[in-house]
């Protein structure tokens, strides 16, 4: 499967779903006309009532808002996504050049191993049908230990092309599961975008309204978190393409030994998709971290600091109470040393 052809089909499926965005400006229009009025009204009034001069500028957030809504798709998502898609054009373009040179490698690596069990006699006729068929040929006429000899070679010959072909079944599988880990993070990241996307007008709508200005906030800090799973899944996938590329290279320089015998397994290049099977669903949570890094590591690491601050003025009073406790000990025993002594 061409996974690479369903990744752009998902990408312009977004670029056509991206103009139904425009359709829900009407009632996003509504809703924030009527929550402006509420809020400039609230602000004037109060105010008045207190004698004080309106002070204009905190007015002008529900016109910003209205001018959002109006050219949203253009406006919002276009600024967005032309600031965010230089980072998946950088990702992607790492995994692009790393898979090249795994392809490379493999192929390479695939000749040397043939040819590795071509130079050994015992091993040739296993991955050569001309060398099996010159073995038999050399035995001339078949005796009872001949025909023994010969069913044991293809005894041997058949254990070994059955080996190579659940490698091979194995390997393609996790792969397969490999490749569609990632396509199932990709589909569900459009799924996303696409529902923040046309719902954004409503988001920033429902923003004018007083005490639910924080859903503009989430509204961006959740489009900004999905949008760069794709940018964290390509990191991952460059990270396991650039260790196998280290490993076949290894596999590479042993074969260049003339003394070398191959393994026929390959079991740790399938290890390595099972790690990246689970990595892709760990993709979410990582993004989240980096979204996140301003607002969330600060409120916890103030309240690390408060819970340290308090711990240490616990410690800090156990401590002196109990030295305190400790030096009246040792006092009232000297008191008594020296009493006893008089």
């Amino acid at each position: 499967m061409d996974f690479s052809s369903l990744h752009e089909l998902l990408r312009s499926t977004y670029d056509e779903m991206l103009p139904l965005a425009a359709e829900m400006t009407g009632i996003a229009k509504g809703i924030a006309g009527l929550g402006a009025l509420f809020y400039i009204a609230l602000r004037v009034w109060s105010s008045l009532a207190r004698a004080e001069p309106i002070d204009v500028y905190p007015l002008l957030r529900p016109f910003v808002l209205g001018f959002c809504i109006m050219f949203f798709p253009t406006v919002v998502l276009g600024t967005m996504n032309a600031v965010l898609s230089p980072v998946v054009q950088g990702t992607e373009a790492m995994v692009h050049k790393q898979e090249g040179q795994l392809v490379e490698l493999t192929a390479k690596r695939d000749k040397l191993k043939e040819e590795a069990y071509l130079k050994n006699p015992e091993t040739a006729y296993l991955v050569s049908n001309e060398k099996f068929d010159q073995m038999i040929d050399e035995m001339g006429i078949i005796g009872p230990g001949d025909a023994m000899t010969i069913a044991g070679m293809y005894a041997e010959r058949a254990a070994y092309q059955t080996k190579q072909w659940l490698m091979k079944l194995f390997n393609d599988l996790m792969e397969l599961l490999f490749h569609a880990a990632g396509l199932i993070i990709d589909t569900l990241r459009t799924f996303i975008l696409i529902v923040l996307s046309i719902l954004g007008p409503v988001v920033f709508g429902i923003a004018v309204w007083d005490g639910l200005s924080g859903s503009l906030t989430a509204w961006f800090s959740r489009y900004i978190s999905v949008y760069l799973w794709l940018p964290v899944s390509s990191i991952l996938t460059a990270l396991l393409t650039k260790i196998q590329v280290l490993m076949i290279q290894k596999d590479i320089a042993e074969l260049s030994d003339p003394s070398y015998v191959p393994d026929a397994g390959s079991w740790y290049y399938i290890v390595f998709f099972l790690i990246g099977i689970v990595g892709y669903f760990c993709v979410p949570t990582v993004a989240g971290w980096i979204i996140e890094a301003g607002g969330g590591i600060g409120s916890y690491g103030r309240n690390v600091n408060q819970i340290a601050q308090k711990t240490t003025q616990t410690a800090s009073k156990a401590t002196s109470a109990g030295t305190g406790a400790v030096l009246g000990n040792i006092g009232g025993r000297i008191k008594g040393a020296l009493i006893k002594g008089k």
